[in-house]
């Protein structure tokens, strides 16, 4: 269960990656990661307004992340 965490997340980090570092949003790579990304994101991107584009992402995707990691893990020792 925390690996299926441990891979929304790292989606999630690709994607903050990918948008800090300015890339082709035309990429095939990039959207196919935004594709999965956004869903995966649920209700936290506009969770927290910042007016800096990437430091928006930076702090919601890496909330969205963060949630993941958290609810898996504790979904995971709930059923053990």
């Amino acid at each position: 269960m925390t690996g299926i965490g441990a891979l929304f997340a790292l989606v999630e980090a690709i994607y903050i990656v990918l948008v800090l570092a300015g890339a082709n949003t035309a990429n095939a790579f990039y959207r196919f990661i935004d594709s999965i990304a956004q869903p995966l994101a649920l209700f936290f991107p506009g969770l927290f307004p910042i007016a800096n584009e990437q430091l928006n992402v930076l702090v919601n995707y890496g909330v969205a992340a963060l949630f993941w990691l958290v609810v898996t893990g504790f979904v995971a020792r709930l059923l053990r």
